[in-house]
C-alpha cells in the first residue's frame, strides 16, 4: 500500500524534496518507498508521532472497557480526551511541525508520514471543525495521502487521495496509517 502511494506521488509530477516521518517503525517503513522514488533521505520528527493513550494495543469496545475497569474511569471526557493526549495539543504540535517544514523547504513540497489521529485532527482543524469526533468517522485510510498548503499563513487542506483502496480488502489494520 505504501509503495502504491509512493508511485502515485511520483506519477503526479510532485517535486518532493524532503521526507519527514514519525520515528515509529511502521511510519518509517511506510516512508521508505517515497524515499526510494524521490531519492531523498527520511528525516524523523517527534512532533508528528502517534499520541499515547491508555488503550494502546487494545481494541476500544465495550468488552475492553467492561473487563478493565481502569479504562472506564478514563472515558469521562471525550472532548479532551481524558484517555490520552488532548486534541488541541496534537493539533498544535502537528501544525508546528508542518509549518516549520513548509518554511524550511524551498519548494514547499514535503511528504510527512504520520498516523491516523494526528492527520485527522489537522484535517478537522483546517476545515474549521471541532477537534473532538467519533473515531469511526475518520476519512484517513491506510497509506492514504492528505495534502495541505499554507495559504497566506493559513493551513488549508487541498486534496485527499487513497491510491491503494483496491488493496484494502487484504489489509490488516493494526493502527498504522
Amino acid at each position: 500500500m505504501a509503495s502504491q502511494s509512493a508511485d502515485y506521488l511520483k506519477n503526479t509530477g510532485a517535486h518532493i524534496t524532503r521526507l519527514i516521518s514519525s520515528p515509529l517503525q511502521r511510519t518509517m517503513q511506510s516512508a521508505k518507498p517515497i524515499a526510494e522514488r524521490f531519492h531523498i533521505p527520511i528525516e524523523t520528527e517527534e512532533l508528528i508521532i502517534e499520541p499515547t493513550n491508555v488503550f494502546e494495543g487494545k481494541a476500544v469496545n465495550a468488552k475492553t472497557v467492561l473487563t478493565n475497569p481502569k479504562f472506564l474511569f478514563k472515558l469521562y471526557n471525550p472532548y479532551k480526551p481524558s484517555w490520552g493526549e488532548p486534541f488541541a495539543v496534537i493539533r498544535d504540535r502537528m501544525v508546528k511541525a508542518m509549518k516549520r517544514a513548509w518554511d524550511e523547504t524551498e519548494t514547499g513540497e514535503v511528504a510527512m508520514v504520520s498516523h491516523q489521529l494526528p492527520i485527522w485532527v489537522v484535517h478537522r482543524y483546517s476545515q474549521g471543525e471541532k477537534l473532538h469526533h467519533d473515531p469511526r468517522s475518520r476519512r484517513c485510510e491506510l497509506s492514504s495521502i492528505t495534502s495541505f498548503v499554507f495559504d497566506n499563513g493559513v493551513l488549508r487542506e487541498v486534496d485527499y487521495q487513497d491510491p491503494s483502496v483496491h488493496l484494502r480488502h487484504k489489509a490488516v489494520d493494526r493502527g498504522a496509517v
